[in-house]
């Protein structure tokens, strides 16, 4: 009997026992359930973009960190858009874009002249160029990869939406982006409904050192007949980055009634040197015959967005509203 009684006791120590150990471990799988989470997944490797421009293909990783700018257009829409670069020319920026002359941007040279050396060193994850840049292409694409994004004068908009949409796609911006263009298109309508209805006509020029140039349908400000709807007084002057070079007699004669002109040593001029407003320029005996001043219908643009930059998010939009005020 004793010994029975201890095989009891013994085999119901060892039952408890047990019965703790399962518990525990039905405890244990219960807290397992609710809490644990899933595996995290091994991160993706960086997304890869492919993108074709004009000289040639470009391999470029989603969100690069260091990113050179020599297009003034491009970096109106990256500041647009919000997003940082490393590096730009400093030398030649536009008023509106004059914050990135703070030292803690590189200066990347000149839009002529790269400085290589110092963009080896900083070792860019991609460099942005246009028409001014486009020679040193094959050095710069050695450093990284390099995209040309010069607007096309024969296809503005198309080509400045474009831009726009890649490089939303670059830095993860499409949205963004889209929400801008749609803004400008339906800006460009109502410019271009009034502008055609009104049946005037137009002249753009440029005055630099004295002289005068004439730019039509298709040229670097073509845009304002191509895009924005007003009829030239002459659809046959040369679609040339120069322009065509005409005298006062030649405005008299084409008696525009509106009169644009792009003051070029507004925003280039030789260090020390004063320019001369272009109004004392244009507004001769001559000009004063044209509808155009006879009307008050002389609109000098800003250099700042017309030549220096344009292209870009910040300066389209000024030039649509600086065309819309001028015709009004």
């Amino acid at each position: 009997m004793f010994t029975t009684l201890v095989m009891v006791l013994v085999l119901a120590a060892c039952g408890a026992n047990k019965n703790s150990g399962n518990n525990g471990g039905n405890a244990g799988a219960t807290g397992s359930t609710d809490t644990t989470q899933p595996a995290a997944a091994a991160p993706a490797e960086d997304e890869e973009l492919t993108i074709k421009h004009k000289l040639g293909e470009a391999k470029v990783k989603k969100n690069p960190a260091k990113v050179v700018v020599f297009d003034m257009g491009v970096l109106e829409t990256l500041d647009k858009l919000g997003v940082e670069v490393a590096a730009v020319p400093q030398a030649s920026l536009p008023t509106h874009l004059k914050k990135y002359e703070d030292g803690k941007y590189k200066n990347a040279g000149t839009l002529f002249e790269p400085d290589f050396e110092g963009l080896n060193a900083l070792d860019p994850d991609v460099i942005f160029i246009s028409g001014r840049s486009s020679e040193a292409y094959e050095e710069l694409n050695k450093i990284a990869p390099t995209i040309f994004m010069g607007v096309d004068t024969a296809n503005y908009i198309g080509s400045f939406t474009e831009n726009v949409k890649t490089l939303g796609e670059i830095f993860g911006k499409e949205a963004e982006a889209e929400q801008e263009l749609t803004a400008i298109n339906d800006s460009i309508k109502a410019l271009n409904d009034v502008a055609t209805s009104s049946g005037k006509k137009g002249l753009v020029i440029l005055t630099t050192g004295g002289k005068v140039s004439a730019y039509g349908p298709g040229s670097r400000f073509g845009i304002i007949h191509d895009v924005f709807g007003i009829p030239a007084v002459d659809e046959n002057l040369k679609a040339d980055t120069h322009g065509d070079s005409i005298s006062f007699e030649f405005v008299a004669e084409k008696n525009p009634d509106y009169l644009f002109v792009v003051d070029r040593d507004a925003v280039v001029t030789e260090e020390g040197k004063q320019a001369e407003p272009a109004a004392k320029l244009v507004e001769n005996d001559l000009v004063k015959k044209t509808n155009a001043y006879k009307d008050g219908k002389i609109v000098y643009l800003d250099a700042n967005y017309w030549y220096l930059s344009g292209g870009g998010l910040l300066s389209v939009p000024e030039m649509l509203k600086e065309v819309q005020e001028g015709i009004q």
